[in-house]
């Protein structure tokens, strides 16, 4: 999937505009990334289109540690990093980027091939929340 779909899959579920759901993307690919070990997030950003592959590798660190965090933790860095007033909009914007992550990661239900092994290092709240993502808005 390349930028302009995946941007579109994102503001089309935000009911927002492209530049809109960039600034979202972003913000949900750092703490998704730093959720991840960086070999798996090197995995994933090399399933990305290069613009994609710019944002989920910005601001990362080959000395970084995973961060683990449950849901609420999760929505409100997205919220901080983002400048979103609530955790209802943050939580929208997170479960909009994981359903675009999901479909271009080639996984319509968020467990098949990459998008599964995202899930498998994610806490058990992150879980519910990608899984979540998979279903229709």
């Amino acid at each position: 999937m390349n930028e302009k779909t995946f941007m579109r899959e994102v503001a089309g579920r935000l009911r927002c505009d492209d530049r809109r759901a960039e600034g979202l993307t972003f913000a949900v690919f750092q703490e998704l990334r730093d959720r991840l070990t960086p070999k798996e997030a090197a995995d994933v950003a090399a399933q990305l289109s290069k613009p994609l592959k710019v944002l989920w590798t910005s601001l990362d660190r080959p000395d970084r540690h995973v961060r683990r965090t449950e849901e609420a933790e999760f929505i409100g860095d997205v919220r901080r990093i983002a400048s979103l007033s609530d955790d209802a909009e943050a939580l929208r914007a997170v479960k909009a980027v994981f359903a675009a992550l999901q479909k271009a990661l080639g996984s319509p239900t968020g467990r098949e091939g990459q998008a599964w092994d995202i899930y498998s290092q994610l806490p058990k709240g992150l879980k519910h929340l990608w899984m979540a993502s998979a279903e229709k808005p």
